[in-house]
């Protein structure tokens, strides 16, 4: 097996199935050297080569609907064991509700022993010629007939890049243009650029993509026409808003990717689409004879498809220890303009109307769009102890599952039985994300209650780490008793894009609680850059017992939201403000008690919008460790801010002692004035996942984007 594919894992049951003395028992096999006209009973071929496991996963799916009408009072799982290798998937593995298992009887696809099956939506590529100048090259048939594009590739196991301009930082739009007539009210669709940003004479001038960034959001636009002489570009789509927030500002950035003229560095390729020729620059040392070099076709994986009008779910399957890997995304005609976190996007394993799905020990890598989707329908699945890293856009959306129109995203569920609710995320590392997708978010919940994400890592993305919430005011919402809590979110954000934090809410979220999380390295372009971050109309949230330090704006904002409690946290080292308020309501913003807040540079202690007195501080301890004086809106003093705005009455400002914030201890010594105050100290070390990465230790670094 080449070593690309050799990963390991550890996990105690996996293990002992693998060390016992008999092989594993499964009612099917499935293995690589196997052949879907065998009866899948033997874990490999017999000695006659008459009989054996199956090839396909397909197949043994239809063996276990098979198995079920024969056998329909069955009371114990049905096992089907996935050997080791690669399976080239030729579709997306579909679950209907005629695959469901029961309670009793479960329907579990799980790894054999400690073997890890690759199923992937890509194909091997072969048949390399290599150039005189060092380059690899192949005719890719389908793609020259206009059959199959792409705009990912993996060499050895890791993400190359399209070749892009300029090679580092960014170029800068020279001045905005009113949309065409066509876009006018709708969005934006041109603007200029400076002399020999963009250039007319560019090879296949409708593949470049121009990756512009907004503010908390991103548009991918396909070139429609250049005019050379007003150095003006048009594109075939628009942005999705008319306001400022869609606009292609003077001053902003973007990119211009896959452009064939720019392809000169080890580690680019290129696609010819007209011609079918892939060109690839090998890194030092690739050998075209060995490299394993992956192209995706598929863009789901594995779907779960339920019938929501008949109310019939698909139920109790089990995926355990299974790799998920290379799925496609291409830019639609019209390009991508969503207003916010990349929801829109597909993902490797969809579920709709799914209920009782475990996804436990797998990993998903080398996605095109997010990694997981649960939508309409869903409730009361569960992915655990999951691997998901190099991913073109987020990790998990809860709440939305298929592509679709951002008009189709933002609806809330119809009917009760839409509602997607009960899921629990624990234990997964997502890391690596926004690869083609910065706006993309680690975690997204959206019109969606009842929900445990803990004990997760989140690492590397280039927007949020949780958005939880999709209503933006006062309006119904579902998103509410969500549990947030135990987790490790941290470099995030990366100087990329702006209004982000650690964790994002929206709306009105009673019952929603966040604690015990460990957040840190947040750190924006321009403004924003939170820990904990109460946008639009949240309201009902608990944020207690978290670790929040090296925010680039501040470690909490309030934009605007009513009676939020914010309380015996740790928030330290903020860059322009370490609290922020944006909005005065007439109601409580919130209640902000029993918290340490230290920081060391000349940022104010409150930024923003403090002028009214419709929220309550109240037993916190301020402290600026670089001994400058700690003041409040209009240069008060406390003993000035407890009489005339009678705010933060029992709060000091005095070293909370915190025993070394620079080698990572964070508690409180014994004499805290703190703990005086009633700070109840917490484990931060309980916060992220828990165990080393194992599924994908083998994954080479993840190259970076962007920045």
């Amino acid at each position: 097996m080449p070593r690309v594919w050799m990963l390991v894992v550890s996990v105690a049951v996996l293990a002992a199935l693998s060390a016992a003395a008999e092989p594993p028992k499964a009612d099917f096999f499935v293995a690589t050297d196997g052949n879907d006209a065998w009866s899948g009973r033997l874990a490999a071929p017999g000695a006659e080569k008459t009989d054996g496991p199956f090839a396909s996963i397909d197949k043994a799916r239809q063996a276990v609907r098979a198995l079920k009408a024969a056998a329909p009072d069955r009371a114990a799982p049905i096992v089907v064991l996935i050997r080791g290798g690669f399976y080239e998937l030729p579709a997306t593995l579909t679950f209907t509700p005629e695959d469901s298992g029961t309670e009793k009887a479960p329907v579990v696809y799980q790894s054999y022993g400690s073997e890890r099956p690759v199923l992937s939506g890509g194909v091997a590529l072969r048949g390399w010629k290599v150039a005189g100048d060092g380059r690899w090259e192949t005719t890719l048939d389908d793609v020259k007939r206009g059959a199959w594009t792409f705009s990912q590739l993996f060499v050895n196991d890791q993400r190359r890049s399209r070749p892009q301009l300029p090679k580092k930082g960014y170029r800068l739009i020279a001045g905005e243009l009113p949309p065409s007539p066509q876009a006018a009210g709708k969005g934006h669709d041109r603007f200029t650029f400076a002399e020999g940003d963009i250039e007319p004479a560019w090879a296949n001038l409708g593949d470049v993509e121009i990756l512009a960034f907004h503010q908390w959001s991103a548009s991918r636009m396909r070139i429609a026409a250049i005019d050379a002489a007003a150095r003006a570009v048009s594109f075939t789509g628009r942005t999705r808003s008319d306001g400022w927030w869609g606009k292609f500002i003077k001053g902003h950035r973007y990119l211009a990717i896959n452009v064939k003229e720019a392809l000169a560095e080890p580690g680019e390729w290129y696609l010819d689409r007209p011609t079918g020729v892939l060109t690839y620059i090998p890194m030092p040392g690739e050998d075209p004879a060995k490299a394993a070099v992956i192209a995706p076709r598929l863009d789901c994986l594995v779907a779960f498809v339920g019938d929501g009008a008949a109310r019939r779910w698909v139920t109790n399957v089990q995926l355990r220890g299974l790799t998920f890997a290379h799925t496609n995304w291409n830019l639609p005609p019209e390009g991508q303009s969503f207003p916010q976190a990349e929801i829109g996007l597909g993902s490797a394993i969809v579920a709709m109307g799914a209920r009782g799905l475990v996804l436990d020990t797998c990993a998903v890598r080398h996605t095109g769009g997010y990694a997981a989707a649960f939508g309409p329908g869903c409730r009361h699945n569960r992915v655990e102890n999951c691997e998901l890293v190099d991913l073109g856009g987020g990790g998990i959306k809860i709440g939305h599952a298929a592509p679709g129109s951002w008009d189709d995203v933002g609806r809330q569920p119809e009917g009760e039985e839409a509602l997607v609710s009960h899921h629990t995320i624990r234990n997964c590392l997502i890391a690596h994300g926004g690869r083609l997708h910065s706006a993309a978010v680690g975690v997204w919940v959206g019109h969606s209650p009842w929900n445990v994400i803990e004990h997760n890592d989140i690492v590397d993305f280039y927007y949020t780490g949780f958005s939880i919430g999709w209503v933006w005011g006062y309006g119904k919402s579902e998103a509410h008793h969500n549990d947030i809590g135990y987790n490790h979110v941290h470099t995030i954000g990366q100087g990329v894009l702006s209004d982000m934090g650690a964790i994002y809410t929206l709306g009105v979220s009673p019952g929603t609680r966040i604690h015990d999380n460990h957040f840190h390295d947040v750190r924006s372009f321009d403004y924003g850059g939170w820990g904990l971050y109460t946008d639009e109309g949240s309201t009902g949230i608990v944020m207690e017992n978290n670790l929040v330090y090296r925010c680039s704006r501040g470690c909490f904002h309030q934009h605007y939201g009513r009676e939020n409690i914010v309380r015996n946290n740790i928030l330290a080292y903020g860059g322009e403000q370490q609290l922020q308020r944006t909005r005065t309501e007439e109601h409580i913003s919130f209640f902000f008690e029993r918290n340490v807040v230290l920081w060391d540079n000349e940022s104010p202690l409150l930024g923003s919008n403090w002028k009214d007195d419709n929220f309550r501080n109240d037993y916190n301890v301020y402290w600026n460790a670089a001994g400058r004086p700690v003041t409040f809106p209009g240069g008060l003093t406390l003993a000035d801010w407890q009489t005339t705005r009678r705010q933060d009455a029992h709060s000091l400002i005095a070293d909370p002692m915190v025993v070394d914030p620079a080698t990572g201890n964070w508690r409180l010594k014994a004499e805290s004035p703190a703990l005086k105050l009633g700070f109840t100290p917490f484990d931060y070390t309980r916060a992220g996942r828990k165990g080393p990465a194992v599924l994908t230790k083998d994954l080479p670094p993840v190259p970076r984007g962007f920045e």
